[in-house]
């Protein structure tokens, strides 16, 4: 199952790439600003995925220890 995830996230980066660009470029004339390509759609992807990931790791982790800790008092 290990095996698998490596490519789905690689799959997963590349089409929220895609949408990046597609969304920038639906949103971008409101606001004055240019449309970007899908280089840059990358980059600002990656620069999520690295500010985000550490925080969904960290949220997770403190939900199971709080469960952990629950239900572990009560079967003692």
């Amino acid at each position: 199952m290990v095996y698998f995830s490596i490519p789905a996230a690689t799959g997963g980066f590349f089409f929220s790439s895609f949408l990046t660009m597609i969304f920038w470029g639906i949103i971008a004339p409101h606001f004055g600003l240019e449309t970007i390509g899908y280089t840059m759609a990358m980059l600002i992807t990656i620069a999520i995925w690295l500010v985000v990931a550490p925080l969904v790791a960290a949220i997770a982790r403190r939900r199971f220890w709080k469960w952990h800790a629950r239900h572990w008092t009560s079967q003692c």
